[in-house]
């Protein structure tokens, strides 16, 4: 007698897991990531780094979910103790301290903008919202944690942790709208995508 369900259809099976050439994908995107935002300018207890600007070339060069497993590679690489934080720093100190719901941030922020930038990757001024408001969710968390952590008012831990990187962070989303459909319709034309 056979069963039906999810194990028993090898289609559905095989259809979950991630090719070798996804791996490598999200590999590659996590060193990149690794690789850029160590690079940092310390401003404050939040430091200006190129974190986010990785994590938006990836969500344009993989996709939401590889965009956003790549940096969940990042962020464990770093955790077990390799300097690839802001200002080449490491470890579970990091994400229980100041600057780490900022880090937690990064994922909603990944999920949401490359969901979006999924559906409307034709339409930049979408996919610059749709990074835009992913930003906002990750200064929500890091600020509401920056403020706990440091035992700051909500109006200082904005002044600290969000208002002086509103421009930079712009520039970075304008960039990715700019360069990332480009360099995702190469991978796609040398079926790397």
């Amino acid at each position: 007698m056979m069963m039906n369900g999810p194990s028993t259809n090898p289609k559905a099976t095989v259809s979950q897991k991630l090719s070798v050439r996804q791996i490598a994908a999200i590999g590659i995107m996590a060193a990149a990531t690794a690789i850029l935002a160590p690079f940092s300018i310390p401003i404050g207890p939040v430091p200006i780094s190129l974190t986010n600007l990785a994590i938006y070339f990836a969500l344009y060069i993989l996709g939401a979910k590889d965009g956003t497993l790549s940096y969940l590679v990042y962020l464990l690489i770093g955790l077990i103790g390799v300097p690839v934080f802001s200002g080449f720093t490491s470890g579970p100190e990091k994400l229980f301290g100041p600057t780490g719901g900022y880090l937690i941030g990064f994922i909603p922020m990944a999920l949401f903008a490359g969901l979006v930038i999924d559906k409307f990757i034709a339409k930049p001024l979408i996919c610059l919202a749709g990074m835009a408001a992913g930003t906002i969710i990750c200064y929500g968390l890091g600020t509401a944690w920056l403020a706990y952590q440091a035992s700051m008012d909500w109006k200082a831990a904005l002044f600290a942790g969000v208002i002086p990187f509103i421009p930079g962070d712009l520039v970075k989303m304008i960039l990715a709208m700019l360069i990332g459909p480009k360099i995702r319709s190469q991978l796609i034309r040398a079926n790397l995508r």
